[in-house]
């Protein structure tokens, strides 16, 4: 292939990332579609495509709607038993975040409900909210008709209108939300820890990977119990994450976050969704093949000092 076709696809290779990652959830398998894509634009006719982006467009859509409708895939991610990869802010694979919609399709609650879409009601919306495809061209990617892609993005929106949150977050925000989580759960008092909290607020980790299957907290007094727990120093969380964690405050995926950090390897997060300045939903992550790209980006950039430096 000569230098120029590669240098197209590389021009775009963020935005399909970007795309992928919306609509699977896992920034590894995003790259592994991204590379599926790349394979085929090298073994493309290319001289027939008239416009590149369009057919890498559909290429890539369609190759994640393989995976997603896959049987593999159903055995792995069955809805309400799955959680999505996270990505720290400035990762290039968050794509665009001008609008609330953009921001809003890479939040985690949303990427959790899309698990209850079908695959066909996740690509209109994706397309859509994210990257402002019309309805004509959607169904052009999708091969479905205009009126089909019109009633895939209502119900699509209708099951996603329960998971969104609202609040905005910098980076100064997100560190004085974790600060004031940390005081609450150091405190030893699950009033306080249940006073930051929504009224309807839930919580699921991924037990580092150790359960077996996710664990799920439905109410407020079970969400500051289990944090209180998970926040409490031991000899045998130290050991298991290789040392005395640094911890920091981030944004993850638009919401702020709670980093455990050993030398430059993240080691487990806590992401805290927020609904009118309190928290609606938190996501505690630790297992290893969850934190990888994550891992990664944070290697790659300036961080401020610690809340703890020591945990």
């Amino acid at each position: 292939m000569d230098a120029l076709a590669t240098e197209r696809f590389e021009a775009g290779r963020s935005r399909l990332a970007s795309l992928a990652y919306r609509l699977l959830g896992s920034a590894a398998d995003a790259e592994d579609t991204v590379q599926d894509a790349f394979l085929r634009w090298q073994a493309a006719d290319r001289d027939r495509i008239e416009v590149p982006e369009a057919w890498l467009t559909t290429i890539v859509t369609n190759l994640c709607l393989d995976r997603l409708r896959s049987a593999q895939a159903r055995r792995e991610r069955p809805a309400g038993a799955w959680l999505p990869e996270p990505l720290l802010d400035g990762d290039p694979m968050l794509g665009p975040a001008e609008t609330f919609e953009q921001r809003e399709s890479v939040s985690l609650a949303v990427l959790t409900l899309m698990e209850h879409l079908s695959p066909n009601e996740r690509a209109v919306y994706v397309l859509r909210e994210a990257f402002s495809y019309g309805h004509a061209e959607i169904a052009g990617i999708l091969g479905i008709t205009e009126s089909a892609s019109q009633q895939h993005l209502h119900r699509a929106r209708r099951r996603v209108a329960a998971g969104r949150r609202g609040d905005v977050v910098d980076g100064a925000g997100a560190r004085r939300i974790v600060e004031a989580f940390l005081d609450a759960a150091a405190s030893g008092r699950t009033e306080r820890l249940i006073a930051l909290l929504t009224e309807d607020a839930t919580a699921i980790s991924d037990g580092a990977g150790l359960a077996g299957r996710l664990l799920l907290f439905p109410t407020p007094e079970r969400v500051a119990a289990a944090m209180r727990g998970a926040l409490r120093p031991s000899e045998s969380k130290r050991r298991l994450v290789g040392g005395s964690p640094a911890l920091h405050a981030a944004v993850v995926n638009g919401s702020p976050a709670l980093v455990a950090v050993v030398g430059d390897q993240v080691t487990g997060l806590v992401v805290l969704e927020m609904r009118e300045g309190r928290i609606a939903s938190a996501y505690g992550m630790a297992s290893p093949k969850r934190l990888g790209r994550l891992t990664a980006v944070w290697s790659e950039q300036e961080h401020d000092a610690p809340i703890v430096e020591s945990w």
